[in-house]
C-alpha cells in the first residue's frame, strides 16, 4: 500500500511538473514570437542573462580611447559597473574637482603645461609569474605618451607619469611576468630631446625606443629613477609583447615604416601612408631586458636626456641585447603565447600570420648566424630560420588572443570583418565568426596572459553602423560578447560604447579582484595614506590663519558639519570633508553652488577643496548623493562678506506664531514622539545584542553607525531640557527636533543592522519560499505589507494563525480578496486602515508560494 502510495505522490509530481514545464515553455514561445526572436536569440540571450544580485565571471577593462579613461563591464552579462577616471576630469567623482585628484592630473603635465585630456590605448594587469593577480592596472596615453597607475583594490588612478623622451605611445602599457618593469613603446619618431630639427634630419636626430618603468609592487608606485629607455631607429614602434617561460627576460616590439620615409603631401610628395608601405617587409625589435636593466646600472653605458637614462643603440648591441628580424608588411599586433615559445606577428597588408620560435631565434643569437645589419648596426636574423610558420587567415590581420586549449590562438580580421579561431602549432584554422564591423583588437578571457581562460571573447569593433538605435552622425562604438567555449564561435551579445573608442581590453576573472567596500577612515584614496585633514565625528572645527581658512568638516546622513561657513572676500579656503559612514556604499557627494566644484567622498575617505573665495554673497552647500530621507535637508551656507564694506542689516525678530501655551503643548507632543521613537530604538538594540550582532562584521558596521547617531541624542535633549526649564520654549522645540532627527538616523542604521542579521540567522528558505518572497515583493504585496510591522496594511507575521484552515483562507483571498471583504474581520480591518486590498492577479502557483513564505516567516518570526 505505501508503495502504491509513493507511486501515486511521485506520478502527481511528475504531472506537476510537466504542467509548470509546459506552462513555461509556452510563456517562452510567447514572448519569442512577440519580439520576433528566433531559438538561436532565445539562447544567446540566457547565456549572458545575469538575474538581480548574481555577479559576473569576469572583469572587463576596456581603455575608454579619447575620454581618457578605462571602462569596466561584466561578462558575460555585459553590464557597464564603472568609469576609471585616468587623464581626463570626471565629474561624478569629483576627479579633476578636488584637490587630491587634480595633484594626480598634474602628474601628467607635459613641459608644463596641463593636459586634460588623454587617448588611453592598451590597459595591463599586473602579473606574478606571468598570471594575472588582479593588484594593479596600467594604461597609456597615446598622444602625450603618458603610463597611469590604477590600484584595483579601490579601482581609483594613484600615478600618472610623463615619459621625458616620447612625443607619442601607442605601444603601452605592457608588463613582465612579475610585473618588474611596464614597457612602453614609443610610436611616432622625434628628436629624444626636445629641440628643433628638420624634417631632412629624420634619420640622423629622430630616434624611436622602449621605456622600461620600474615598478614597486609594495607601494604600487612607479620608480622613474630606476627607469631607463633602449633607444632604437626612426622606425614607428608599435606594440610591444614581454617574453614568459621560456623567453623570460625579452622583449618584442615590431615597427613599420622600415623605409624611413616621413611624407610631405603639401611639397608634392606622395603621401605617409604610401611611402611607408613600399618594402616586403618591417622589423621586430628583438631585446634582452633583463641585460639591458643591468647594464643601465652602470653610468658608463647610458647617456642622460631630461633626466632619464638612455642606452644608445650601440651599447645594446656591442652587449648582445638587440636584434632585428624582418616580419609581415605592415605589422600591427606581436603576441607571446602562454608557455613563451612561440611570437605571433600579424600584418595589416598581409594575409598572413607569422608564427616565429624563439628557441630558433635564440639559436641564431647564439651562433652569431646574422643576415647582415641595418643601417644603425643593429644585427638582423634570418626571416625563415626564425619562423614557425605562416598560415594565410584573410585580410586586415590586426591582433591575437590565445584561448584554454593548447595552440588554439583567436585573431581579428579588420578587413573582412571576421574572428579566426586557428591552431599556431598545426597551422590549421578551425572556426570564422562574423562581426559588426570592422574589428580592431579582440580579448579572449585572461587570453594574453600564461593561463588563458577561454570561454568567452570581445570583439572591439571600429564602426557599429546599423546595430543600435541612430543617434545623429556619431555612432557609439560596438564591443561584442563572443562565445567561444565550444567548437563553434557564437555571437551573443552587442554592447553600444558611447565613451570613445575602447581600442583594446584586459579581462581577468573576478574571483581574483578583491577590492575594498570602504577606505579605513580618513584615507587619502590618492595616496592609500591618512589624510592629513582627516576629522572624525566631534572634532569638526574652522581655523583662520591670517588670509586663509582651514575648514574641518564631516559628512554623514543626513548632515554636514559645519552648516555655517562665514569667509570674507579674497580668502584662501582649504575644506577636508570626511565622510564618517561606516556603512556600505554610503557615498555623499559635495558642492558649493557657483564655485565649480565637486567631490565624491566614499565611506571612510577624505578629501580636500582648495579655492578662494573672490565672490561676495551666499551659496548653500549640499550633498550631491541622494543618500537618506533626508537628504534634501543634508546642506549648509558658504557666506562670503566684503571686509570693505559695512552692511546695514538687523537681525531679523523671531516669528512667534504661537503662545507660550501653544509653544509648551508643541513641546510637549515632539517629546512625547521621541520617547515612542526612543522605544523602537532601544528594541533594535536588545535584538541586536541579544543575537550578538557584534560576531558580524557587516552587521557590526551598521551597528556601529547607530550608535554613532544615538551618542548624539542625550546632549541635544539635555540642551532642550535646560532650554524648556528657561521657558525658551521655541529652542526647546528645535533642539528636540534635532535629538529626533539623530533617533531617525540611529533607527536606519539599526533597522537595516537588524534585517541584515535577520538575513544572517534566520533558517533556509526553501526554492518555493524564495519564490513566494520574490512573488511577495513583484506583486506589489510589499507596498502595504511589511514583515514584522504595520503599515499601511497588517503585519503578515502570524497571518497563517488567524484564521481557519488559514491556507486556503489566505489563498482564496488574495486569489479574489472581494470575496472576503463582507466578513466581520475584514470589515473592522478595512474601516481600521482605510483601504482595501486590490487584485494583483496572482496565479495558483504564486500563491501557493507566497504561503511558503509566509510559513517561512511564523518559524523566523522571533527575528522580525
Amino acid at each position: 500500500m505505501k508503495k502504491y502510495v509513493w507511486l501515486m505522490y511521485s506520478m502527481i509530481a511528475g504531472w506537476l511538473f510537466l504542467a509548470q514545464s509546459i506552462e513555461a515553455q509556452s510563456k517562452f514561445q510567447d514572448v519569442m514570437q512577440q519580439r520576433g526572436l528566433s531559438e538561436q536569440d532565445a539562447i544567446a540571450a540566457l547565456k549572458v542573462y545575469q538575474p538581480s544580485g548574481k555577479h559576473d565571471e569576469y572583469y572587463v577593462f576596456a581603455s575608454g580611447g579619447q575620454s581618457g579613461q578605462v571602462l569596466v563591464y561584466g561578462v558575460p552579462s555585459m553590464r557597464i559597473l564603472k568609469y576609471i577616471s585616468v587623464f581626463t576630469p570626471e565629474p561624478w567623482q569629483g576627479y579633476g574637482f578636488d584637490t587630491d585628484s587634480k595633484e594626480i592630473l598634474r602628474e601628467g603635465n607635459v613641459r608644463g603645461r596641463e593636459i586634460n585630456w588623454g587617448d588611453t590605448h592598451h590597459p595591463a594587469l599586473s602579473e606574478t609569474n606571468g598570471v594575472y593577480d588582479g593588484q594593479y592596472l596600467f594604461i597609456n596615453d597615446k598622444a602625450n605618451a603618458r603610463i597611469a597607475v590604477i590600484n584595483l583594490k579601490y579601482f581609483e588612478t594613484s600615478q600618472i607619469v610623463v615619459n621625458p623622451l616620447f612625443k607619442s605611445d601607442h605601444g603601452g602599457a605592457f608588463v613582465t611576468p612579475n610585473t618588474e618593469y611596464i614597457l612602453e613603446s614609443c610610436q611616432y619618431a622625434a628628436p629624444l630631446t626636445n629641440d628643433y630639427y628638420p624634417m631632412e634630419a629624420y634619420q640622423d636626430t629622430y630616434r624611436g625606443g622602449v621605456t622600461f618603468w620600474k615598478f614597486d609592487k609594495e607601494k604600487g608606485r612607479i620608480l622613474p629613477e630606476e627607469s631607463f629607455t633602449l633607444e632604437l631607429p626612426p622606425y614607428m614602434q608599435d606594440l610591444t609583447d614581454a617574453g614568459k617561460g621560456i623567453s623570460d627576460g625579452w622583449g618584442f616590439t615590431n615597427s613599420f615604416n622600415s623605409e624611413l620615409y616621413t611624407g610631405g603631401i603639401e611639397k608634392g610628395f606622395p603621401p605617409f601612408e604610401a611611402g611607408c608601405s613600399r618594402s616586403d617587409t618591417d622589423y621586430l625589435h628583438v631585446y634582452n631586458w633583463k641585460k639591458l636593466a643591468e647594464l643601465a646600472k652602470d653610468a658608463k653605458n647610458v647617456k642622460i636626456i631630461n633626466n632619464h637614462k638612455v642606452i644608445p643603440i650601440d651599447v645594446a648591441v656591442k652587449n648582445n641585447a638587440l636584434f632585428l628580424i624582418p616580419e609581415n608588411k605592415s605589422p600591427h599586433g606581436v603576441d607571446v603565447n602562454p608557455n613563451g615559445q612561440y611570437i605571433i606577428v600579424s600584418g595589416k597588408l598581409d594575409t598572413h600570420a607569422s608564427v616565429y620560435d624563439f628557441k630558433k631565434i635564440l639559436q641564431q643569437i647564439d651562433n652569431k648566424e646574422f643576415v647582415g645589419k641595418d643601417s644603425y648596426g643593429i644585427p638582423i636574423l634570418d626571416l625563415k630560420k626564425s619562423l614557425h610558420g605562416q598560415l594565410e587567415l584573410g585580410l586586415g590581420h590586426l591582433h591575437n588572443s590565445f584561448g584554454k586549449e593548447d595552440g588554439i590562438v583567436y585573431s581579428s580580421l579588420y578587413v573582412d570583418s571576421q574572428i579566426v579561431k586557428w591552431d599556431y602549432k598545426n597551422l590549421k584554422i578551425y572556426d570564422r565568426v562574423n562581426i559588426h564591423y570592422n574589428v580592431g583588437h579582440l580579448e579572449a578571457m585572461e587570453g594574453k596572459s600564461a593561463d588563458p581562460q577561454g570561454k568567452y571573447l570581445i570583439a572591439l569593433n571600429k564602426l557599429a553602423i546599423d546595430r543600435f538605435l541612430p543617434v545623429g552622425p556619431l555612432h557609439p562604438q560596438n564591443n561584442q560578447l563572443i562565445d567561444i567555449g565550444d567548437k563553434k564561435m557564437e555571437l551573443l551579445y552587442d554592447l553600444p560604447i558611447p565613451l570613445g573608442e575602447p581600442h583594446q581590453a584586459a579581462s581577468i576573472r573576478a574571483s581574483k579582484i578583491h577590492p575594498e567596500v570602504r577606505y579605513p577612515m580618513g584615507t587619502n584614496p590618492k595616496t592609500n595614506q591618512p589624510h592629513i585633514g582627516k576629522t572624525l565625528a566631534g572634532e569638526e572645527h574652522i581655523v583662520r590663519k591670517g588670509d586663509h581658512m582651514y575648514i574641518y568638516a564631516t559628512m554623514v546622513r543626513s548632515h554636514i558639519n559645519p552648516e555655517h561657513i562665514t569667509v570674507n572676500k579674497g580668502d584662501k579656503v582649504t575644506m577636508y570633508i570626511t565622510n564618517v559612514e561606516r556603512a556600505e556604499d554610503e557615498t555623499h557627494g559635495f558642492t558649493i553652488d557657483h564655485h565649480d566644484i565637486h567631490v565624491s567622498v566614499e565611506p571612510g575617505e577624505t578629501a580636500q577643496i582648495d579655492f578662494v573665495a573672490d565672490i561676495e554673497g551666499v551659496f548653500p552647500y549640499y550633498c550631491t548623493e541622494f543618500c537618506s530621507a533626508l537628504h534634501l535637508e543634508m546642506m549648509g551656507y558658504f557666506l562670503v562678506k566684503d571686509p570693505k564694506k559695512d552692511y546695514d542689516w538687523s537681525q531679523k525678530s523671531k516669528i512667534k506664531n504661537l503662545s507660550p501655551a501653544e509653544l509648551q503643548e508643541e513641546y510637549k507632543k515632539i517629546t512625547a514622539n521621541n520617547e515612542a521613537t526612543q522605544r523602537v530604538v532601544d528594541a533594535l538594540f536588545a535584538f541586536l545584542k541579544e543575537n550578538q550582532a557584534s560576531k558580524y562584521p557587516t552587521v557590526n558596521n551598521l551597528l556601529e553607525d547607530a550608535k554613532d547617531q544615538y551618542a548624539k541624542i542625550l546632549p541635544e535633549k539635555e540642551k532642550a531640557t535646560k532650554a524648556y526649564k528657561e521657558n525658551n520654549f521655541e529652542n526647546a522645540i528645535l533642539l528636540e527636533n534635532m535629538a529626533w532627527q539623530y533617533l531617525i538616523k540611529t533607527a536606519d542604521s539599526a533597522i537595516r543592522a537588524k534585517d541584515l542579521l535577520v538575513n544572517t540567522l534566520a533558517s533556509p528558505k526553501s526554492a518555493a519560499a524564495k519564490r513566494g518572497e520574490g512573488a511577495f515583493k513583484e506583486g506589489g504585496c510589499s507596498g502595504c505589507h511589511v514583515v514584522g510591522k504595520v503599515s499601511s496594511g497588517p503585519d503578515v507575521t502570524g497571518v497563517l494563525k488567524r484564521h481557519k484552515n488559514a491556507e486556503q483562507w489566505v489563498a482564496e483571498y488574495v486569489k479574489n480578496p472581494e470575496s472576503k471583504f463582507q466578513e466581520p474581520y475584514m470589515k473592522k480591518l478595512i474601516e481600521f486602515f482605510n483601504l482595501k486590498m486590490p487584485n494583483q492577479n496572482m496565479n495558483d502557483q504564486e500563491i501557493t508560494d507566497i504561503i511558503e513564505y509566509f510559513k517561512w516567516v511564523d518559524k523566523n518570526a522571533d527575528f522580525f
